[in-house]
This record gives C-alpha cells, structure tokens and sequence, in this order.
C-alpha cells in the first residue's frame, strides 16, 4: 500500500533515519512511537509528501488516496465547515468544482464536459458527498447550524473537529494523523476509537495518548537508532513485552527453554485480556498476528519517579465548603463546591471548562482568590503541588543543580550529590545537570518539576495536567509511580489511561455544583444516570 525504500534524512551533522526501508499494509493500523526529538512528526510530513528526505523514496500504490489530518487551524476560514471537509476528498471536489464552474457558464460546448464528469462523480459516490459529510460532522459532534457557517468563525476546538471529519471524510485508503486526540472531549475520543479500530484500510498515527493507542493500534512501529521497526500488537503488548524482555535479558542464568515458556504464557494472558475489549475488529487483527519473535528489549530510558512522604498524614486531609469562583469577565467557573477529602483518596478533577480545574487548584494554593466559600488543609499535611503554566520558576538563568537546590531543607539535601541524585532519576545526568533553566524545553521543565516535587517528600500532591509536554516513556513511568503513591492526590488530565488506572474518586466541577464519586473513570463516564446529571449540571440557567 504505502513504502519508504532507502529513506535518509540528516540536519547538519545530525541523523534522523538512516537508509530506512519499510511497509505500511492495509487493514492494518500502525502506531508511531519514539523518544522526544527521534523524528516521529518529521516522518508523517515525509510520507506525506510535506517535506523532501535528504535520500531515498516514499511509493503510494498508484490509484490510491492519502488524507492527512491538517495541523494549520487556520488553512480553510475562508470556507464553510461543509465545504472545508468535502476538499478532504481531493479528487472529488476537484471534479465538483469544475461541474460548478461549467453549470455557471453553461454552453452547448462545454455539455460534454459535463457529461463526462457527471459519470465520475457519480462512481466516486458525489451525489452523496453533502449528505455523508453532514453526518460525519454530527458524529463528531458539529450541529447542523455549523454547516455553512465559516471555518474563521468557529472555535479552535470545533476547527479541530472540522478538520478530524476532513481528514477521515470518502474512506481514504490511506489516513495519517499526528497527534489527533488534542483538544478532543472524552465522547469524541471514544467515538474516534471506534470508528479506526473498525476502519478497514490503512492508518498511520502518532500519538501520547495510551488509551488511544491499545484501542485502535494492531502494530506500533518504534523509531529507534534511525531505524523503524514494526511490532505487532498496541502499545501495551509492545511495552510490557519489551520490560520482560528486558528483564529475562539481564536473567543471564535462566535457561532458553524457561523464557521461552514465560513469554508464550505472557502472550496467551495478553491474548485473552485484549479478546474482551470493544474494538473487536483491531483486536482480532492485533491477536493474529501476536509473535514470541517480536518481542524485543528497547533501548530507552523510564525515569525514576518516586514520590516518597516524610511523614504519613492523619485522617484530616482537606475540607471544602462552598467554594466558588469566577473568569475574568464574570463567567461562573463552579460554584456551591462542597468536599471532604479522605486519606489515600486519588481524585480525578474535571470540567468541561478547563479554566475551572485551573482555578480550582490556583485557589487551594493561594495563588488566588476565591469568590466565595473557604478550604483548610489537616495540619498532619504537607502539600506539593504542579501548576499548569510552570514558567514562573524558569525565570533565571541557574543550572539545574543550583535551581533544585532551591528547595533543599537541609545541609545534607543541598549537597551536590545529593541535588544530582534527584535529576539523575529525571533522566539530566553528567554535563545535562548544568544546563541552564531557562534554556528547557516543555518536556525537561514538567521533569525538573518533578524532580522538585520529589525532593518535598509531600504526603498530598496536586497536579494540573502533568503529562503535557512529556513523552510516552516519562508518561508511562509516571502513571506507574502515581499508581504506586501511598499519599493522597488531587490531579486533572486528558490522558484517559492516566485517570482510568491511577483514580479511585471523581470530582466534577459545574457551573451548578459538584458531581463526587467513588467509583473509576471508566465507570463514571459511562453511567447513563450520571450522564444525564453531568447534562443537567451543565445547562445555562437563565
């Protein structure tokens, strides 16, 4: 369907991929995965014809359509939501546009044309095109009073929608995406899922997001060392597997015949598990095609995150009454939100305006002020907290060593073994340890920040969308550790594995109140009789 033979690309003395040869199938959906900087989106612009290798060449099948799911938010706001996703089918619209062009300035001259363009668009289904679009946009949750209104008057998250429904819009038979579960809701996300774990052609994503990856992915395919190589499986299989193999490679002493036995009997738990999942198409695929051979040690780096308390906190942890707050022009945020937190309660934090969550927890900080109610911490407590915008603490231009070193507390911690130990774990080890703070990218920031959060040895943690800027492998390690945690926590994510695996309670924050459960995420969002209290919660009074 879709090669890549000899592909080279190279940034001055810097390789990327080197003399890559490889094939994307149909039926098959491939997850793109690789460290931070290892190439991953430079990749779907080669494939996609965005960008030019250094050497080597990319085959479409000819008579085959590529769809790219557009990263420029801005492109079409010169055009209505409608037709903005009909220019997703090339070829198609191609063929209406001159059909208009000539129907505008009909002659007996140009009735051929027409003709013979009528009998096109009619094999690719044209006659139809208007109605499956407008169906395509109401999956994704665009109303019909949307449709033929401009792309330039419409939010960045209904662009985002529009341009998802471009991308999947007349069957491509071959869909590459980059990250297209950002700024999407839990609903369309899960609609999104379905639709690619059944979609019979070929799909090449990248992504962060686990959950999204194990449901829709039958290969993950791992850059690594200028390399690609294909790995049956989603990306649980593939890093599950990985640590095994990892872990009977260092068992020197074990005999062949054993591991042997230990990965076929971790294939069979992993086949049975996957079996009774939603997407069964994927998964059928997936299971298939499940190989001892694919299974291989990695060359990556977990962080080491350990959160560890100084002290276990009583049983009072936080009470919360009446608490409300608002937006800068007067919107209400939430309001009447009344809570007592128990010890080791891990709270999933939610809204469907994310400017509550952040308030929520800038509140609990005294960052700011409440409209309304009060909060106190139990004085067994000790609170660590990371904040959404992380910039503040990146104002200066210190090393590494000497920032951390600004939370010591004792002559001991703020020794330079000591301080180095901490971002050691965060992965800045050597000459790294000394870079300067205000030199970071998103990603060595969220570490740093952990590395201090580490170092307060708080038995509560609050966090406001931790995984931002973090790749899969910090994402990963960081789930495990929260999992692991013994303390209490508040946290907000849009990762769906990270709130399904690591939350016992859900708090949601409305504009009418609270909605507070004991229960998984999972649980919560599909429970119809919380669905329609979220609706209710939610609903403009007047």
């Amino acid at each position: 369907m879709l090669s890549v033979s000899n592909l080279s690309v190279q940034f001055g003395k810097r390789i990327l991929f080197d003399e890559v040869s490889t094939t994307f199938n149909t039926g098959n959906c491939y997850g793109i995965i690789g460290a931070n900087g290892a190439g991953k989106s430079t990749f779907l612009k080669i494939i996609s014809g965005k960008q030019d290798p250094t050497s080597g060449q990319v085959h479409l099948e000819p008579g085959k359509r590529m769809s790219v799911l557009e990263q420029d938010h801005n492109l079409y706001d010169a055009h209505t939501v409608l037709e903005t996703i009909l220019m997703g089918n090339k070829p198609l619209y191609k063929i209406k546009t001159e059909m208009d062009a000539l129907y505008a300035d009909y002659s007996d001259e140009n009735a051929d044309r027409i003709g013979e363009l009528q009998v096109l668009f009619e094999e690719m289904n044209g006659w139809n095109a208007d109605s499956d679009a407008a169906a395509m946009l109401s999956n994704l949750g665009i109303k019909e009073e949307f449709h033929y209104t401009l792309m330039g008057e419409l939010d960045g998250k209904q662009k985002v929608r529009v341009l998802l429904a471009q991308a999947l819009f007349g069957n491509p038979d071959v869909l590459i995406m980059d990250e297209p579960t950002n700024d999407l809701d839990y609903e369309t996300i899960s609609w999104l899922e379905n639709f690619l774990a059944n979609y019979e052609n070929c799909v090449i994503v990248v992504s962060h997001d686990r959950h999204f990856l194990d449901a829709v992915c039958t290969h993950i395919s791992d850059i690594d060392f200028g390399k690609i190589n294909h790995y049956s499986g989603n990306y649980t299989f593939w890093y599950e597997s990985s640590q095994l193999a990892a872990r009977q490679h260092a068992q020197q002493n074990k005999k062949a015949e054993e591991k042997k036995k230990e990965l076929e009997e971790f294939i069979r738990r992993f086949s049975a598990n996957v079996a009774k999942s939603k997407q069964a198409t994927s998964r059928k695929k997936m299971i298939e095609k499940l190989n001892i051979a694919d299974i291989r040690r990695t060359s990556r780096r977990y962080p080491a995150i350990i959160f560890e308390r100084d002290r276990e906190a009583g049983d009072q942890i936080l009470n919360i009454q009446g608490l409300a707050a608002s937006s800068e022009e007067g919107e209400v945020l939430f309001k009447d939100i009344d809570l007592n937190l128990a010890k080791g309660d891990k709270v999933v934090v939610f809204s469907k305006d994310s400017r509550a969550t952040t308030a929520f927890y800038e509140i609990l900080n005294n960052n700011e002020k409440a409209d309304a109610g009060k909060f106190d911490w139990g004085v067994t407590t000790t609170q660590s907290y990371l904040p959404l915008d992380n910039s503040e603490f990146f104002n200066n231009d210190l090393t590494l060593v000497d920032w951390l070193r600004q939370w010591a507390t004792t002559e001991e911690e703020r020794e330079e073994v000591n301080i180095r130990g901490f971002l050691g774990k965060m992965i800045f080890s050597g000459e790294e340890a000394l870079k300067k703070s205000n030199v970071l990218s998103g990603g060595e920031k969220v570490r740093c920040m952990l590395s201090r959060m580490m170092m307060m040895r708080a038995n509560v943690l609050m966090l406001d969308e931790p995984t931002n800027h973090l790749d899969l492998e910090s994402i990963t390690a960081f789930n495990n550790s929260l999992t692991n945690f013994k303390g209490t926590m508040l946290f907000t994510t849009h990762d769906h594995e990270f709130a399904q695996t690591v939350a016992n309670r859900v708090v949601e924050l409305t504009p009418n109140g609270i909605i507070d459960r004991y229960t998984t995420f999972d649980e919560y969002m599909q429970d119809p009789k919380i669905k329609e209290l979220r609706n209710k919660m939610y609903a403009v009074t007047v």
